[in-house]
C-alpha cells in the first residue's frame, strides 16, 4: 500500500510508523486511520518487526482528532462521535495495548486530545523536553477518550488524572517525567536516538518474555492477588519450555550475547 498520511519502515527489527500530516500536527482524518490499520496490522504479524515506534512528523507528535474531518453544520443534528470511536479509534487503541511486541511512544512534540491517549496507550513513552501533553477535550466538552479515562489514572493517579482532564492544562514532558506518566524526558535533538536505542534492545530480546510481562501487567488491574500469582506460575512454566530461555540461560553461563528466537 502506497501511503499518503503516515510514513512506516522496518529497519534492523523495529517498525516505525510516523504520522505525516504535519500542517495538521498530525491530527486523524478517515484516511490516516485507515492507512495506520494497515501499518499496525503488519507490525503485529510480519516476523521482521520485533518493537514498534511511534512517532510524528515535524513540530507536532499528534493533536488528535482533525475536526474538520467530521464537522457538523448548525442545522445538524451533529456528528455521531460514538461511531466514530467505534469504527477507529477503539480498534486502535485495543491494537496497540494488544499486540504481543513492545510499543514505544516518541513524542515530538505537543500531544493533544486523542493524541495524548494514543501515547499512553504504549508501553514504553519518551517524550522530547519540548513536548506537551494536553487533554484538550473538556475545552469543547467532551470526555478523554481513546482509553483515556483508562489510561490516565494509572499513568497519574486519579487525583491528578482528574485535575487534568477537567482544566484541559497543558502538562510539560519534563513534569510528565517526574509525576511518573512517561518513562523518560530528553533533549529534542536526540529524541530519535534514544528511542531506537530502545527498540533495537527490545528487538533484541526475547519476544515470548516480552510478551507474556505485557499481557500480565495490563491484566494486573483487573486481577485479585490470587489469580495473577496463578497467571504468573502458568507463564512461567510455558516459558520455562521454550528454547528462547535455554537459549538465555546457556548465554548467561558462557558469558555471551544471547540471540533469541521467539520458539
Amino acid at each position: 500500500m502506497e501511503f499518503q498520511t503516515i510514513i512506516y519502515q522496518v529497519n534492523q527489527g523495529v517498525g516505525t510508523l510516523t504520522l505525516n500530516r504535519p500542517t495538521t500536527l498530525n491530527s486523524f482524518n478517515s484516511q490516516m486511520h485507515e492507512e495506520v490499520k494497515v501499518a499496525i496490522k503488519d507490525a503485529k504479524t510480519s516476523p521482521l518487526v520485533r518493537c514498534l515506534v511511534i512517532t510524528g512528523e515535524g513540530r507536532g507528535f499528534c493533536a488528535g482528532q482533525d475536526l474538520g474531518d467530521r464537522a457538523a453544520k448548525v442545522s445538524d443534528e451533529g456528528p455521531s462521535l460514538g461511531d466514530s470511536i467505534e469504527k477507529y479509534y477503539n480498534p486502535l487503541i485495543r491494537a496497540i495495548m494488544t499486540m504481543e511486541k513492545p510499543v514505544i511512544c516518541a513524542v515530538n512534540g505537543v500531544a493533544a486530545g486523542a493524541g495524548a491517549s494514543i501515547a499512553l496507550a504504549c508501553d514504553i513513552v519518551v517524550a522530547a523536553r519540548s513536548a506537551k501533553f494536553v487533554q484538550a477535550f473538556s475545552k469543547i466538552g467532551l470526555i478523554p477518550d481513546s482509553g483515556g479515562t483508562f489510561n490516565l489514572p494509572r499513568s497519574l493517579g486519579l487525583p491528578r488524572a482528574k485535575a487534568l482532564a477537567m482544566l484541559g492544562d497543558k502538562l510539560s514532558a519534563e513534569q510528565a517525567e517526574k509525576w511518573g506518566m512517561i518513562w523518560q524526558c530528553v533533549d529534542d535533538d536526540v529524541l530519535m536516538e534514544e528511542v531506537m536505542s530502545l527498540a533495537k534492545r527490545l528487538a533484541a530480546a526475547p519476544p515470548l518474555g516480552l510478551a507474556m510481562t505485557k499481557k500480565l501487567l495490563n491484566e494486573s488491574f483487573s486481577n485479585p492477588l490470587h489469580q495473577q500469582l496463578e497467571l504468573e506460575k502458568e507463564a512461567m512454566n510455558w516459558l520455562g519450555k521454550t528454547e528462547d530461555y535455554q537459549e538465555g540461560v546457556s548465554a548467561f553461563m558462557e558469558k555471551r550475547q544471547a540471540t533469541f528466537t521467539g520458539k
